[in-house]
């Protein structure tokens, strides 16, 4: 029987990193998580050949819901060679995750330009909202177990 208890963040955290880096392993990716702390990434995946390189964001949550938490800093944070994979550990209440892979650019302008649309929509009783520091990111259906775009861009 699966435990449905929630477990710290810094652990399903990590685990999201584990599991990324085991899916990308079996498609014949070299890749390893780069231990904690690394600011803006959390993986280095490169082809068998070592002549091309890529740095990966994990971004992990445990519920059922399909919206992942980020901050403004993610807003600057984009490159060609970098991209999020969004992990959703519980899926329907069973053990199977859900992998959404996105290029850092198109996470950056949707989370920049949905932020601005929310502080200028009124919030609880026609009050506007006040700025914060988070944002929230809801990964499109394309981009559900979009391993290609990685494996695209290893090429």
């Amino acid at each position: 029987m699966i435990n449905k208890k929630k477990i710290p963040n810094q652990l399903s955290g990590a685990a999201g990193e584990f599991f990324v880096t085991a899916e990308l392993m079996k498609r014949g990716i070299v890749a390893a998580p780069t231990g904690y702390n690394t600011k803006n990434y959390d993986i280095v995946a490169m082809n068998e050949s070592g002549k091309k390189a890529i740095t990966i964001q994990v971004k992990t949550n445990q519920n059922k819901a399909k919206w992942f938490m980020l901050s403004n800093k993610n807003e600057e944070v984009f490159n060609d060679n970098l991209v999020y994979v969004f992990v959703n550990l519980d899926i329907n209440g069973v053990s199977q995750s859900e992998y959404y892979i996105v290029p850092s650019k198109e996470v950056a302008l949707n989370i920049k330009e949905n932020h601005q649309l929310w502080l200028k929509t009124p919030g609880r009783n026609g009050r506007m909202h006040k700025d914060t520091n988070i944002r929230q990111f809801e990964p499109n259906k394309e981009s559900i177990e979009n391993w290609k775009l990685i494996e695209d861009m290893l090429i």
